[in-house]
């Protein structure tokens, strides 16, 4: 295990998959972001890149079971693994997310009019755009992909990797009208599981972004068909 200031957060999340857990903590982006060197991506959060290099490998030498490796699993598994641990799971959370951001602001819009009003109009768009987004991956995407013609696949491509990169700004924007998640004290239990919701969806879509765009995306375009 070697890893340096140099690497770009995408790659070192890509062979040391724990590493992420060490990024949500410091709220690094590795997924649409995670093209820049790790000592960048400190420097915008005022971190030592030092103290979270030895963070990293705490991290990674903390279990003794082998990690799993997406980046050396066959394309067909890892698009196996997407479906399954983030497609069908968002499919079902996000309605939920949608009717509880609807009713914490018709039932709470007087304590945070502005906010709220905006949080509710937001997950809506995210739950519609997710679910186009989703269905063209299935539709499109990854069939050419299991066909072995992901190397022609650079159109598609570039189109998913917009509409990553809208999510994330509305994943940031999300995070900044929760407070970073953290739950008003008036809030009712409506309110919490909403907010915990959120954070559990940031925290899945940058796992799920990060295997398409930093390992699923770059190995199709990179096959010979």
């Amino acid at each position: 295990m070697s890893i340096t200031q140099d690497q770009a957060v995408g790659s070192i999340a890509s062979r040391h998959p724990l590493a992420t857990r060490v990024f949500h903590r410091h709220g690094i982006d590795f997924c649409c972001g995670g093209g820049i060197p790790l000592a960048e991506a400190c420097d915008r959060k005022g971190l030592a890149p030092a103290t979270i290099i030895a963070e990293l490998e705490k991290e990674i030498a903390s279990t003794a079971e082998p990690e799993q490796r997406w980046d050396e699993a066959p394309l067909s598994d890892l698009i196996q693994h997407i479906l399954m641990t983030y497609h069908e799971p968002l499919k079902r959370e996000l309605p939920r997310l949608q009717e509880m951001a609807r009713k914490v602001h018709t039932v709470h819009g007087d304590k945070d009019p502005e906010n709220l009003k905006e949080l509710a109009g937001l997950v809506s768009w995210l739950a519609a755009d997710l679910e186009q987004h989703l269905m063209k991956e299935e539709e499109i995407l990854f069939p050419m992909i299991k066909a072995g013609d992901g190397f022609m696949a650079d159109g598609p491509i570039a189109v998913m990797e917009e509409e990553h990169e809208q999510a994330g700004a509305a994943l940031r924007r999300i995070r900044e009208l929760t407070g970073d998640f953290v739950v008003p004290a008036e809030a009712c239990n409506t309110w919490r599981a909403l907010w915990h919701g959120l954070e559990s969806l940031e925290k899945d879509l940058h796992e799920h972004i990060h295997l398409e765009n930093n390992i699923l995306h770059k190995r199709a375009l990179a096959s010979e068909g």
